[in-house]
């Protein structure tokens, strides 16, 4: 009984590292060259609530060993970040680039499909230059549940890795928000710590 309780714990063991390196081998470009690590995105992405140095791209740069670009833009959509991918991300050698959108779209009531279209389209560029992709998705709960799904699927479709409900615990915690909607500086901490446990398997030199 007792050999078989360890044969049982060895080979649940060797499971368990074979779907870890699956899961691994399963994202795109994990060779990449790049050399920077491009946070493209929205209000939540650019910091809106909080003073320069405290949003988010800003606190995920003294965590990594590599340099970190904000791209974000307050009010941006979908459609208008995507006319803006080739200046302000696939032009500055990408390493891994997360990319955090649908607030904005929802907001002014662009078809889902659109989004999740859009968002297809920015990961095929960026990986095409050779970059990482990271879906960041700014779900909480209930409240923008049907894109989480939607964009855990995109993420698995396209081998990018994906940040689920970022905003989790900090959008109903008065607390940790500057307004109705945003992140305060402890906020953008938290989201900055999630996207770092995610990515940091695939940073260099980490």
């Amino acid at each position: 009984m007792q050999k078989i309780k360890i044969l049982l714990i060895v080979l649940l063991c060797f499971c368990a590292i074979t779907i870890s390196a699956c899961d691994k081998r399963e994202v795109q470009n994990t060779g990449s060259s790049g050399e920077n690590i491009i946070c493209f995105g929205d209000s939540i992405t650019f910091g809106y609530g909080v003073k320069p140095g405290e949003d988010y791209p800003s606190i995920l740069s003294k965590m990594v060993k590599m340099p970190v670009i904000n791209a974000g833009v307050d009010g941006d959509t979908s459609i208008s970040a995507f006319k803006r991918i080739e200046k302000d991300v696939l032009a500055r050698k990408p390493f891994l680039v997360l990319i955090e959108f649908c607030g904005n779209d929802f907001l002014k009531d662009i078809p889902q499909e659109s989004t999740i279209d859009n968002v297809r389209s920015m990961i095929l560029k960026a990986q095409g230059q050779g970059a990482i992709t990271v879906i960041v998705d700014v779900s909480a709960g209930f409240f923008l549940r049907d894109y989480r799904m939607k964009f855990s699927r995109l993420a698995k479709e396209t081998g990018s890795i994906f940040v689920p409900a970022v905003l989790s615990g900090i959008i109903t915690n008065p607390a940790m928000k500057s307004d109705f909607m945003h992140p305060n500086q402890e906020g953008y901490k938290i989201i900055a710590q999630r996207i770092y446990r995610a990515i940091i398997p695939y940073l260099k030199s980490e």
